[in-house]
């Protein structure tokens, strides 16, 4: 294993890349059938988020450095994000810590299409398992134990995989997408690709239920894409990654998923999925997942973005578990920014003590965040500083475990590479 990511990391290293979390989604130019020349082409074509994953067109390029070599057009982008979080109640803890991604991308256009060779990286695992407080929020274990009213940290390897669009006319393509490590076609972009989520420091409690597979080890992706629409289906490794952060598990497509797309105009995505996860927690053997999740993405191209955003889980065995997610970011001007989520989730994850009465019972809670950043632009960077108050809402019978009226807020000085 330790040779397998030396072997990943010099590949990483030595090949272009592709883009870093926690940033904008792009088109990094007008996509498989677009040209440099022809901006209308290159407004009408989706922004491309997470995998193979779409967003309005308005969503732009991604922010970051955009270099020519040869044929190759190489992009690199980067954040780094200082953040202390408190969460009052009971179950509330506070924590200092970092979270960063690294994405570099190489990307080519060819007389029948287009070659993008794809990275993404992170430092998170050099932090302690256990992550860092999110209160409400479920999902993958430290020791053993599963994380509750924590966000685990991210893998080394967030992203390595390829794509291949083959032009079939008609401004249509064929694309062919996969690696040790992707992001398979299902459910909306990961959070930490969306404008609606771009200064929020707060990972959503909701996110094992609507983007838990970004990080994947082994995705094979095909599918059929045209400028307002697209249509794909994935195989992939159903189980989430485990607690050794630092190197790359063994690929195995035992799952599959669907995934429709349509962008009716340039301000919108729209999409659908559903998918058959095999054992995806590692706590719950022999319990598989069924997922369908249904989202509707807004940028208008002048500085608001917004995504609006449903998901159902069904375990098998077991029952019915339904989230929504609405959020939002607002660039006022070129310095100050608003931004807010609200999250409502039925959860059976917050007691996992099989001896607790409240165990394996499901709670619907709700979750209210907003936030503001004051942004400094040095190019190539940008400093944002800001911070998020959250507030929730909850069940009485959840008030010894979390007391009457839990709150939290987290501060941030995030710095990123804009180019």
């Amino acid at each position: 294993m330790r040779n397998m990511t030396i072997a990943a990391l010099v590949c990483a290293t030595a090949l272009p890349l592709p883009a870093m979390a926690q940033a904008d989604h792009s088109a990094h130019h007008a996509g498989p059938h677009g040209h440099q020349t022809d901006h209308t082409l290159q407004r009408e074509q989706p922004a491309e988020g997470s995998g193979t994953a779409r967003l309005p067109a308005n969503e732009g390029a991604m922010p970051g450095l955009h270099i020519m070599v040869g044929e190759w057009m190489l992009m690199a982008h980067g954040a780094v994000s200082a953040q202390y979080t408190d969460h009052a109640g009971p179950r509330g803890d506070e924590k200092t810590y970092v979270t960063s991604m690294a994405m570099l991308s190489a990307e080519r256009e060819t007389a029948w299409g287009r070659v993008q060779l794809k990275s993404m990286l992170s430092l998170e695992p050099a932090m302690k398992a256990r992550g860092y407080p999110n209160l409400f929020a479920t999902g993958e274990t430290a020791g053993g134990e599963p994380l509750v009213d924590r966000q685990h940290p991210h893998d080394l390897f967030m992203e390595l995989a390829a794509r291949v669009d083959f032009n079939l006319g008609s401004r249509t393509s064929l694309f062919l997408y996969g690696g040790p490590v992707g992001d398979p076609a299902l459910g909306p972009t990961a959070f930490m690709h969306r404008a609606s989520a771009r200064y929020n420091p707060e990972p959503p409690i909701t996110h094992h239920w609507f983007d838990s597979t970004h990080i994947t080890y082994g995705v094979v992706t095909t599918g059929i894409s045209g400028p307002r629409w697209q249509i794909e289906a994935s195989a992939f490794r159903g189980k989430e990654p485990d607690e050794e952060r630092w190197g790359i598990e063994t690929p195995k497509l035992d799952s599959w998923s669907v995934r429709a797309t349509f962008n009716p105009a340039p301000a919108w995505a729209v999409q659908a999925s559903y998918g058959r996860i095999e054992e995806p927690e590692a706590l719950h053997a022999g319990q598989d997942e069924r997922r369908f999740t249904a989202s509707a993405h807004y940028n208008n191209g002048l500085g608001l973005s917004a995504m609006l955003a449903f998901s159902s889980k069904n375990r098998v065995p077991g029952g019915t578990l339904t989230a929504w997610l609405a959020e939002a970011n607002w660039d006022i001007d070129r310095a100050n920014t608003l931004f807010g989520r609200v999250e409502n989730v039925a959860n059976d994850e917050l007691f996992p003590d099989h001896h607790d009465p409240l165990h394996d019972r499901a709670f619907r809670v709700a979750k209210f965040q907003a936030g503001y950043a004051r942004r400094v632009a040095f190019k190539p960077f940008e400093l944002a500083l800001g911070g998020a108050i959250n507030g929730y809402a909850k069940p009485d019978a959840l008030n010894a475990a979390y007391g009457r009226a839990p709150w939290g807020y987290t501060l941030f000085a995030r710095l990123s590479l804009t180019g």
